[in-house]
């Protein structure tokens, strides 16, 4: 075989094994991990190799503060697992090599919304044998359902959450402002209308809160005009809607008992101010939060604690801060600004029909960093994937529209 057609077929498998590692989230943790690493080997044999965005930078301090955090931390072997998601972070410079035509950007959003739908049809389907369930048993549904929630292929609420919330958004982009036509569109929508079900029955508030914030900014730069009609959008879907979503709305404000997590994160919130105001420099140290948790708990905070999850903090900003430092945190805030101004700038240059994607990534951005209040939705493995690889693709579209208009230029 020439070798000129052995290294574009090596390429051609680095573009798959990339493109593969992106979509495995929505499926499998472990599969995606294999297959980040089979594509780390294909780059580098195909000649190809890894090249990083801008955003690496901010990133790779982050990684560096979060090693000294851990060096000057009381039990450094306890954040063993933080340091091996340092792996995770190589699908940054892997999709954005990989992907460095717009062309395969397109192809991939269009995988993951395909991906995307079988797993919320099957969420779907395990909606209804939670409802059936729980009339069998006679139990409220309410409290049946908001501690075991609908997953789809994941094995939590939240990860599901949060990849229907990223995969949507992108997909609305493209509808909204690369305009499919016929058959295209026809699936677009239906995909979409399946994602936006999965995304309401799952009942995730951070999840809700994250698609809202991305698509208000998506319909603002589409149709502005169509900003006064979403409450009243909001109102029929609640209206005709079971009387266990509109109790899980209310829940934001008027929570009911235990069966909602809001007074566990008051405490979570709380508890994160003492641990930040004793360790503002360097935190407690990576996975340290759970541990020491206790140690920190305001002494007014009746016992014992409310139900929920004590391991981590549930909002990115105050748990990065607590268990790594101020300054780890502000390093993460600035990958994910950093990310939004340029996304926003290429936009505002691009031409009209280059700019879906990046509208798309911004929205993915404000979504993650709404959410992120709420919910350390970035701890989360596949999440964390699927969102360095929309970063990546972020940058890859970039440098592919300036690489064409370079080339329209030339000619």
């Amino acid at each position: 075989m020439p070798a000129g057609l052995r290294e574009i077929r090596l390429r051609r498998v680095a573009v798959a094994l990339a493109c593969a590692t992106a979509i495995a989230p929505l499926v499998s943790i472990a599969a995606g991990q294999i297959l980040l690493g089979l594509a780390v080997v294909a780059l580098l044999v195909s000649g190809m190799g890894l090249r990083a965005p801008r955003a690496a930078l901010p990133l790779a301090l982050f990684m560096a503060a979060t090693l000294v955090s851990l060096a000057f931390s009381e039990d450094p072997a306890a954040g063993w697992p933080q340091i091996r998601k340092f792996y995770v972070f190589l699908t940054l410079p892997v999709v954005y090599t990989a992907l460095a035509r717009s062309e395969y950007v397109t192809r991939l959003v269009l995988a993951w919304s395909a991906t995307a739908t079988a797993s919320a049809l099957v969420a779907m389907g395990q909606f209804v044998w939670k409802w059936r369930e729980a009339r069998e048993l006679g139990a409220p549904f309410y409290a049946y359902y908001v501690g075991e929630r609908i997953t789809g292929f994941m094995s939590h609420w939240q990860t599901f959450g949060g990849e229907m919330m990223l995969v949507f958004l992108l997909l609305a982009a493209w509808v909204l402002f690369a305009r499919p036509r016929g058959r295209s569109l026809y699936l677009a929508l239906a995909a979409g209308a399946v994602l936006a079900a999965a995304i309401v029955l799952g009942f995730t508030r951070n999840i809700w809160l994250g698609s809202f914030a991305g698509g208000l900014y998506l319909l603002w730069f589409w149709k502005r005009r169509w900003i006064p009609a979403v409450p009243v959008v909001i109102a029929v879907v609640l209206a005709v809607g079971p009387d266990s979503l509109r109790n899980r709305v209310v829940s934001l404000v008027r929570p009911h008992g235990e069966v909602d997590s809001n007074r566990h994160r008051v405490v979570t919130f709380r508890t994160g101010i003492r641990m930040i105001e004793a360790h503002p420099l360097l935190g407690l140290g990576p996975e340290h939060v759970g541990v020491h948790f206790e140690e920190y708990v305001p002494d007014d905070v009746p016992r014992p604690l409310p139900e929920g999850w004590y391991g981590h903090l549930h909002n990115i900003y105050l748990h990065y801060a607590a268990e790594r430092g101020i300054p780890a945190m502000l390093l993460l805030v600035w990958f994910l600004v950093g990310a939004l101004r340029d996304f926003w700038r290429a936009r505002r240059r691009a031409p009209e029909e280059e700019r879906w994607y990046l509208h798309g990534a911004c929205a993915a951005v404000i979504a993650v960093m709404t959410s992120g209040m709420f919910e350390l939705n970035l701890g989360d493995t596949e999440v964390l994937t699927m969102f360095l690889a929309i970063v990546a693709c972020g940058y890859a579209w970039i440098e592919s529209s300036r690489r064409v208009s370079g080339d329209e230029a030339d000619g």
